[in-house]
């Protein structure tokens, strides 16, 4: 019997998937709920593994190469005698004239990498490699599929590599740190904590011929598509001056403990959002809906283009503290393609800061289904009058609020950055409470 291996649609917002790398090669043996290829989705890598015994017959869709949602990227014959009927199949798939759709119903296609999802796939199970425990509580060493490879394929004993991936996960680079030990130190031994909790430096990218053209990656071509989509929203704007004395003040008594600015803004806006529900609701096809949680998801550049907004799930009920390291750790998964879906789609508000850029002021898009993006800019000083008549300087930062005009009035947003002013410039020393 031959299975078809089906692109996965890993969010809702998927239409293609571009195939990273296939763990297995054409003949190989295939067990049951074994990865066989990397799908990059439009917001992270996810492993598709199968869901029957048997051979890879053939390939479809090749690494580096993209395919619809639905579309067949492979065969699996049951048998090795079958392989050669997977490759004929192959073949009169690829004659077959281009508006042919997949003879699979739709109902049988992933709509988002779940348990009740996979449930439904007859061929494949989609799965991320972070929902192994660390491996230090569980035991078990938490390898990448591409580090898998490569350890076979050089006969290198995994046990003697420590990983330096989020949650001691062994990646190819380590791999291929430890076959070449005259460039890099052989992680034998446990390396050091700060290289641990430190994200991998990130890869200089290769520059671009002038006069040249560049195919858009999947998240970039994620990235379009939202926009897109928001502009179909009638949106309008609020600016508000914030001084930040305070809160600077406040920064550099937490800096030392891991605190990031980031977490301090995030922190502010989801104590402030309790005041304001309908700052943090959106609209539906049911009216108004105001959520039960807050939210914030924040905007961060990736490094290959794009963006992705990773999520401070109940901002407003999380301490200071555990909010940075949750921060910090929700960025290493980002930087990784790491992230699990809840971890970048679940946010109720967003915040873009662009004030490490020396950036003055500036405009949010606002992404699909929220109600408000705050963008922030740089705090710095500004020579400003007091009430008295009198002058001094202080620091002072611009936000401006973008938001739905079908759900958040003026006169909402401005209540809402009053507040937020409020809290930054006279209570900052709450948000460590």
């Amino acid at each position: 019997m031959i299975y078809e291996i089906f692109m996965p649609a890993l969010s809702s917002t998927m239409t293609e998937g571009k195939i990273t790398s296939w763990v297995k090669s054409p003949g190989d043996k295939v067990e049951k709920g074994e990865t066989v290829v990397i799908v990059e989705s439009d917001k992270a890598d996810m492993d598709v593994e199968s869901f029957y015994e048997g051979y890879l017959g053939v390939i479809i869709t090749p690494e580096g190469e993209s395919a619809p949602v639905g579309s067949a990227i492979a065969y699996v014959a049951e048998t090795k005698e079958e392989i050669e009927e997977a490759k004929k199949k192959a073949a009169g798939q690829s004659a077959a004239p281009a508006t042919n759709k997949p003879e699979e119903p739709p109902s049988k296609l992933v709509s988002a990498p779940t348990a009740a999802s996979v449930a439904s796939i007859p061929d494949v199970v989609v799965s991320s490699p972070r929902k192994s425990a660390p491996a230090a509580s569980s035991g078990r060493q938490i390898v990448s599929p591409r580090a898998k490879r490569i350890a076979k394929d050089n006969g290198v004993d995994l046990t003697k590599i420590a990983g330096t991936g989020p949650n001691g996960r062994i990646t190819a680079a380590d791999v291929e740190a430890f076959l070449s030990p005259a460039s890099a130190p052989a992680p034998v031994a446990a390396p050091a904590p700060a290289k641990v909790s430190a994200p991998a430096p990130a890869k200089a990218a290769a520059p671009v011929a002038l006069g040249t053209a560049q195919s858009l990656t999947t998240l970039q071509k994620a990235v379009i598509n939202n926009m897109n989509q928001s502009l179909s929203v009638p949106t309008f704007r609020v600016g508000y001056t914030i001084t930040t004395d305070a809160l600077d003040v406040l920064y550099k008594q937490v800096k030392s403990k891991g605190v990031t600015m980031t977490a301090l803004l995030a922190k502010a806006v989801a104590v402030t959002l309790q005041k304001h529900p309908l700052v943090n609701a959106s609209l539906s096809d049911r009216g108004i809906e105001y959520k039960s949680n807050i939210n914030v998801a924040v905007a961060v550049a990736m490094d290959d283009g794009g963006l992705i907004t990773p999520v401070l799930q109940n901002a407003d009920q999380t301490d200071l503290y555990t909010l940075s390291r949750n921060w910090k750790g929700l960025v290493d998964r980002a930087r990784a393609k790491q992230l699990q879906p809840d971890e970048y789609n679940s946010g109720t508000f967003t915040i873009s800061n662009l004030g490490m850029f020396g950036v003055d002021r500036f405009d949010a898009i606002l992404p699909p289904g929220t109600g408000a993006i705050l963008a922030i800019g740089g705090s710095r000083p500004q020579v400003v009058a007091t009430k008295d008549g009198a002058i001094k300087v202080a620091s002072q930062m611009q936000v401006n609020l973008t938001a739905d005009h079908r759900v958040i009035y003026g006169a909402h947003a401005a209540q809402f950055l009053q507040d937020l002013a409020k809290l930054i410039e006279t209570n900052p020393q709450s948000l460590t409470l």
